[in-house]
Order: C-alpha cells, then sequence, then structure tokens
C-alpha cells in the first residue's frame, strides 16, 4: 500500500519558524493582532482575544497568514496544534511556532497538517522542563516520517476529511448532550430550592412560586438565613497547635476539583510542617471548598470534602471555605452554591484585576439561602437532587467516555493513513492514473530543489 513513498526527516517537508518577542509595553487596543501560545486550540488559532501591536516592518518576518499551520511550543499547551482560519493579518509571538511546507507546488498543506498531528504525541515527548516544558525546533525537525506522491496525499486529505466531518458531526451531538444536561442539573436545583420536590410529603398543598427574596414568597414554614448565620466562612483549622509536624494531611491543588460535579481527586499528600510553609488554605473533613477566582468560580470548582488523609486537607489559596453548623447540612449548600444563579451573582460581586478577580468573603458570608424549618425537609430535598441527578452523572460518564473513544478514533484513522493503509487499492490505482503522480522519492528531490 507504500508503494513509492519515501521515508524521510520531518524537516525534509517543514522548515518550523519561530515567532517574535513582542514587549508588552508594545501592546494596544487598535493594531495587528499578535497570536500567542494561549490563542492555539485544536485545529484552530483563535484571534479574538488577541494582543495588538501597531504594523511595523520590524515584525514582516514574522506575519502568519490564513491557513498556516502553528503549534505552541512552549508553557502549558505545549504541543498543541491550531490553523490559522481569519483573513486578518497577524504576527506570531515567540514560542509559537509556524510550521512553513518547503514546497508549494510539491507538497498539500493539508496532508502536511494532518501528517503532524499524528505525530502529535512524537512531538509531545520531544518536549522538555518541568512546569514549563518547551520543544525544539531542530527536534521536530528531525523526526522521522514519509512522503507520499502527490496524488496519494489529495487522496488521503480528502478520506481524512471525510472521516473527520462523520466524527466532528458526532462530537457535536455529544457536546449538545452535554449542554442539555447542564440545563437539566440546573432546573432540577431550581425546583429543589422552591420547596417543589418536598410540597406534597410536608402538606404544602398551595402552588409553590418561585422563591424571591424581594417578595419573601417562601414555602410554608421556610425561612431566609445569612450563610454566616448557618455556617462559618474561612474558619481556623482546630487544635492547630496539636497536630503532630509529621503528620501526612491530604493536599488538593485547583486542577484536583472537579467542575460542578463534587468530586475531587485525592492522589496528592503533604507533611503538615510543610504546608505550614505555604500560602495554602486549610479545611477539614465534610467542609465546603468553593474556588473564589476567576474563572475557576465560574466554572464550578465547588466540592465537599470527603476521605480527607487523617481527615485534615490545605489546598490553593484560591479557596474559600465553608464550614455548615448543625442546623443545616453541608450538601443542602453545596447544591445551593453549586446553582449557575449563585454563581452568577457571585461573578457580579467579584474585586479585583482583570484576569485575577476574586469573589470577596463578605458576599458569601452575607448571600441569603432559603432554609427549611427541619432537617429532615433538608434530607429529603437532598435526595430528591441525588436521585435525579445520579442519573445525569450516568449520562455524563458515557458522555465523556464516547468523547475519548472519538479522539481515539480519530488517532486511529491518521495512523491508518500514514501506514498507507485508509485508500483502497482502486483508490491508488486511480491516483497513479492522475498526470503529476510520481514516486515519492523524485518528489522529495524536487522539494529539496526547491527548499534551496
Amino acid at each position: 500500500m507504500r508503494e513509492d513513498w519515501v521515508e524521510c526527516k520531518l524537516g525534509d517537508l517543514i522548515t518550523l519558524k519561530n515567532g517574535f518577542a513582542f514587549k508588552s509595553d508594545k501592546y494596544t487596543d487598535e493594531g495587528i493582532p499578535v497570536l500567542r501560545i494561549g490563542d492555539i486550540n485544536d485545529f484552530k488559532a483563535v484571534t479574538t482575544k488577541a494582543q495588538r501591536v501597531i504594523e511595523n516592518a520590524e515584525y514582516d518576518d514574522y506575519v502568519v497568514n490564513k491557513g498556516d499551520i502553528l503549534i505552541a511550543m512552549s508553557g502549558a499547551t505545549t504541543g498543541k496544534f491550531g490553523v490559522y482560519n481569519s483573513n486578518e493579518k497577524a504576527y506570531q509571538n515567540q514560542r509559537v511556532g509556524n510550521l512553513i511546507p518547503n514546497s508549494k507546488r510539491f507538497l498539500d498543506k493539508n496532508f502536511i497538517f494532518y501528517l503532524l498531528y499524528s505525530l502529535k504525541r512524537e512531538i509531545e515527548k520531544q518536549a522538555y522542563g518541568g512546569a514549563q516544558p518547551n520543544i525544539s525546533a531542530k527536534k521536530i525537525e528531525e523526526l522521522d516520517t514519509i512522503l507520499a506522491p502527490l496524488p496519494i496525499q489529495r487522496a488521503i486529505v480528502q478520506k481524512i476529511e471525510s472521516y473527520f466531518d462523520l466524527l466532528n458531526k458526532g462530537i457535536a451531538e455529544l457536546k449538545t448532550a452535554q449542554e442539555q444536561l447542564k440545563i437539566y442539573r440546573q432546573a432540577v436545583l431550581k425546583k429543589a430550592f422552591e420547596g417543589e420536590f418536598t410540597a406534597t410529603a410536608y402538606n404544602r398543598k398551595d402552588r409553590v412560586c418561585p422563591v424571591s427574596k424581594e417578595e419573601n414568597n417562601l414555602p410554608k414554614g421556610w425561612k431566609w438565613v445569612k450563610l454566616k448565620e448557618v455556617a462559618e466562612i474561612n474558619p481556623k483549622l482546630p487544635n492547630k497547635e496539636e497536630i503532630d509536624s509529621l503528620l501526612e494531611v491530604q493536599f488538593l491543588p485547583m486542577k484536583l476539583v472537579e467542575e460542578e460535579i463534587n468530586k475531587i481527586h485525592l492522589i496528592e499528600t503533604k507533611l503538615f510542617h510543610e504546608v505550614q510553609k505555604g500560602s495554602y488554605t486549610p479545611f477539614i473533613e465534610n467542609d465546603v471548598i468553593f474556588a473564589k477566582v476567576t474563572p475557576c468560580m465560574e466554572n464550578g470548582k465547588i466540592a465537599i470534602m470527603k476521605n480527607l488523609k487523617n481527615e485534615i486537607g490545605y489546598g490553593s489559596s484560591e479557596f474559600h471555605v465553608i464550614r455548615c453548623k448543625n442546623d443545616v447540612l453541608n450538601t443542602y449548600v453545596f447544591h445551593y452554591v453549586v446553582q449557575a444563579k449563585f454563581r452568577k451573582e457571585a461573578e457580579m460581586q467579584m474585586t479585583g484585576a482583570v484576569g485575577l478577580r476574586r469573589v470577596p468573603k463578605k458576599f458569601l458570608e452575607d448571600y441569603q439561602i432559603p432554609l427549611p424549618p427541619t432537617l429532615n425537609e433538608q434530607h429529603a430535598i437532598v435526595r430528591e437532587i441525588e436521585s435525579r441527578l445520579s442519573v445525569c452523572d450516568k449520562v455524563e460518564e458515557s458522555i465523556s467516555e464516547s468523547l475519548e473513544k472519538a479522539e481515539a478514533l480519530r488517532q486511529s484513522i491518521l495512523k491508518k493513513a500514514f501506514e498507507g493503509k485508509l485508500l483502497s487499492e482502486e483508490e491508488i490505482a486511480k491516483c497513479k492514473q492522475e498526470t503529476d503522480y510520481e514516486p515519492a522519492s523524485v518528489l522529495l528531490e524536487r522539494i529539496k530543489k526547491e527548499k534551496n
């Protein structure tokens, strides 16, 4: 199937050009957008939030045009590819690589993009460094790869894209289902805190009205309470002076808290004396942690602390802690504050600079929540919420698995394509009838001459 193909180095086919180190004092609100590593997403580079600079001949060697293939060469997005899809001229910032095909005549640009994408994992392996990994242009260009005859390149691209169109349609449907689940979750929570799930059991035959602080139209027996009346906000660690300095405690950075679903990953611990050295937030078993910083708060990084090592934990300084008193359930409070409505109100009260805005402690303290008259009704409400949301969780899990399988299928399609197994014998025979068909070894020599 790979007859007339040739093995080569990636640098035989592309040249990786790094960007320009734009200084922050050059950025303006107008001018030419500067693409940074954070702007690169799979299949496209987004420019809507890009910084801009005034056009200057000094930057002419760093122009990015529509269709250029970009790669993030450092930071958290290292190895991520994108195709610049805007008609607007742009510049590439330092550590944004532009993967330029060495020939416009003998290389199909889309073939090069898919070839690079198939090598994504190999390219990521070339990254070096710790928290901020980097990729060397030289190492990328030294990777082993293949070249196919030009008509085969075009046929492979057409076949890949036909499969990807179907795959993307399925992915879009799965993501739509995810969004619908989010809407359903919020609808469940809204009904719960309007007393609708417990109206019959607690003999409230009157129609339940939407909860409004202004109109005070709570279900019968309920009352508005400030959160600080039923919970401590950011309390101290109890009996801290009695804790052994060598005690192992849970450590929970922001990344280990899932969004909205009350799930944490208990995979890190530290000794008690180690967490005393940093600016961390302490909490104990059953506390509710609430991310206070943007965008983590808006995304719903909120959870109840369960199964902590020695029932003590420390985490990011960007958490607020809610420790419920005896007259309110932590699960009741969690489900209330995880509501999109609550987070929207919190967002409106954020303070601080753009990019580091935070929910102040006072907002939580003074926020009023509707409270049923008994713990039994709180328990009943939580049961009703969780019975419904457990179905959501299972569907969510199924969707996530399907999305992972879709990405694995994408990689499988690319693998077959560049192993020469994607096209049928009939399709290959048709390619060989085209006037510009020639062995890839001959094509490679033409590319090298054009590059030189």
